[in-house]
């Protein structure tokens, strides 16, 4: 049978704006703020010793294995299919969990900007309409075309610089809200470590347009450009953003949830049709939200009805609809999933903002754990595949990537146990017991898969005898 050619339309730009739109997430810019202005030490430390690594690593494995798709055939590739079949779960439950969050974000944005009086559960509530919106997205569209993404990385790049302008004439008339001074930045190893793997979480998914490295142009040159260019975007909107709201509020005040509008009208509330500019950012913010819910489950949903195909999920995961290809499966089983979350930490958290602070937390376990096998796999076929080719190569020979390797793996362990345990408060244990569940569920499903596919092998190879 004929191959059928795989089109080359993604060009360097498209991948730079997916890369921003994927990895710029203004969700996470007020949890970074409430560290304080320690913040900006710690996008800058961690921006040079972690994101830049992280980088570096992606752009190899991007040049050196353009025809592998991704995170999840280097991880095979590496370690084998079990670990695969882990990263795929990993990837999939994480945006089952984490839709949740970006969702009572939503609500929360919603709130202030529409209706003041809403209370948690109705909040929740709104959170699995969106849900479902998300999964008929999946089902019914066949192709969400790359516009979605692009037009989301551009809202993001305005909705940061112009409050980045607001904090400067803010500034100027009303002084700072935290003074921002090297004294002041210096990093706090106090409170602030609770919102560190926020930082962390902001800087992952460099890896993402790996996945279509076939319908690259030319990977070898693009893949390092992009993620150079959209690295230094990405990292630099992130200070100015981080910066702008620690300007206008002060640092104890900042609400997770509420601290993007508040900030906004701030700014802008006092001057002419200044309402109507905190209500289009407003919105435009409510776009990025939704957006990024729904292309993240376009991505894991797909990622797991592939899996499922090849036997490393449950085949619930591989249903497809005839007319359009699209995962109806997987996408179902997420919105049920992401359902049943909301519900159950309604009953767990009595604000919005520890609603969603701790789906993030939740979320942020799952979702930190495949870059650990990233940075391994890595290390492992330097060493087991070193004569390949490699057009780009994290420079300073082998070593000095190991170290750089070693480092991130580190700072990813650091992460998740901070994301279980807070300095202070001791163990997150809805974080921990969902998150050992949530693992618990994957191998589950693996054995399952296995199992199933077993069966299937047993059965086809009765057939072939009795023929």
């Amino acid at each position: 049978m004929t191959e059928v050619a795989v089109k080359k339309n993604l060009g360097k730009r498209d991948m730079i704006l997916f890369t921003v739109s994927a990895i710029l997430l203004v969700d996470t810019l007020a949890a970074t703020a409430a560290i304080g202005t320690s913040s900006i030490f710690w996008w800058m430390f961690l921006g040079l010793f972690f994101f830049v690594p992280f980088a570096l690593v992606s752009a190899e494995l991007g040049c050196a294995y353009p025809e592998k798709g991704g995170i999840y055939a280097w991880v095979r590739d590496a370690f084998g299919g079990r670990w695969a079949s882990r990263i795929s779960w990993s990837y999939w439950v994480n945006v089952a969990i984490w839709m949740p969050a970006i969702f009572i974000l939503f609500a929360g944005v919603a709130k202030q900007l529409f209706w003041p009086g809403m209370g948690v559960a109705v909040q929740i509530g709104l959170g699995i309409v969106l849900t479902w919106v998300a999964v008929i997205a999946n089902v019914v569209t066949l192709n969400v075309g790359k516009w979605v993404p692009n037009i989301g990385a551009i809202i993001k790049i305005v909705i940061f610089f112009v409050i980045s302008a607001g904090a400067v004439f803010y500034a100027a008339e009303n002084g700072l809200a935290n003074p921002i001074t090297f004294e002041s930045i210096k990093p706090n190893l106090g409170d602030s470590l609770q919102y560190i793997p926020a930082i962390i979480y902001g800087m992952l998914g460099f890896e993402l347009i790996s996945a279509s490295s076939e319908e690259m142009r030319n990977p070898q040159r693009d893949v390092p450009r992009s993620i150079l260019i959209s690295g230094a975007i990405i990292l630099l909107l992130y200070i100015l953003g981080t910066t702008a709201i620690l300007a206008a509020i002060p640092a104890k005040d900042i609400d997770l949830v509420e601290g993007l509008v508040d900030t906004l009208e701030l700014f802008f509330a006092s001057l002419p049709f200044g309402e109507t500019v905190v209500m289009l950012l407003g919105v435009g913010a409510l776009y990025t939200f939704f957006s990024n819910g729904v292309t993240w489950a376009i991505g894991g949903n797909r990622a797991a009805a592939e899996a499922a195909e090849e036997g490393e999920l449950p085949k619930a995961f591989a249903i497809k609809s005839r007319s359009r290809n699209t995962p109806v499966g997987a996408a179902v089983l997420m919105g049920l999933m992401s359902t049943f979350i909301l519900v159950l930490y309604g009953f767990l958290v009595e604000t919005n903002e520890d609603l969603f602070w701790s789906l993030f937390a939740f979320s942020g376990v799952i979702f930190l754990l495949p870059y650990v096998g990233m940075f391994l796999a890595f290390l492992k076929m330097r060493r087991t595949d070193g004569a390949r080719a490699r057009p780009f190569r994290v420079p300073g020979g082998d070593g000095f990537a190991r170290a750089l390797t070693l480092f991130c793996v580190a700072v990813l362990a650091g992460s998740i146990f901070l994301f279980i345990y807070t300095p202070g408060e001791g163990v997150q244990w809805p974080v921990l017991i969902g998150s050992v569940v949530t693992l618990l569920l994957g191998e589950l499903a693996i054995l399952w898969a296995e199992k199933q596919n077993g069966k299937l092998a047993s059965e086809t190879s009765g057939v072939l005898t009795a023929l």
